[in-house]
């Protein structure tokens, strides 16, 4: 090889970028979508004529299927599939404006390990580290909750003289 075509190899060589260390990956905070914006999506689709009769006949079968009460789903399939319940992780809905949260907006449901509040609370006692994983918070932030939490069961308890 040339004294030349070293250094063109050596320029390319050093051309190329350095690989950086792997950053651990970033968690996504949660989403929040209005009543009004969900809405206008739906009518928007339904214009245009997008909604999908298969996923209309699959949504009327999965609604059938819905349990009632805690009894029914107990031993039912997991991950959860019905996300409007009020015991599911992966959103919330503000009663008061309606607006949907969502508590992991780069999964799907089949991708998160727990989907229930229910049966996290059933399994009993867990870290902050372990309810800020399934939850998507910090354990600062699970903490904070915590103590508002306490805090409102002794105002409700000191209300009704309860010691």
């Amino acid at each position: 090889m040339s004294k030349a075509e070293e250094r063109i190899s050596d320029e390319e060589v050093a051309a190329q970028p350095e690989e950086a260390p792997a950053e651990p990956e970033a968690r996504r905070r949660s989403k929040t979508m209005s009543r009004k914006e969900m809405a206008r999506d739906l009518r928007r689709r339904r214009e245009q004529g997008l909604m999908d009769p298969e996923e209309a006949g699959l949504l009327q079968d999965i609604e059938s299927g819905r349990p009632r009460w805690r009894a029914d789903c107990v031993d039912g399939p997991r991950p959860c599939l019905y996300v409007s319940c009020k015991h599911h992780l992966y959103l919330d809905v503000n009663p008061q404006t309606g607006s949907v949260k969502l508590n992991f907006p780069d999964k799907e449901i089949w991708e998160l390990e727990e989907t229930c509040a229910l049966d996290v609370a059933d399994r009993g006692g867990i870290t902050l580290e372990e309810v800020g994983a399934i939850m998507n918070l910090t354990r600062e932030r699970i903490r904070q909750v915590e103590s508002r939490g306490l805090y409102k069961l002794r105002v409700a308890a000191s209300e009704d003289d309860i010691d």
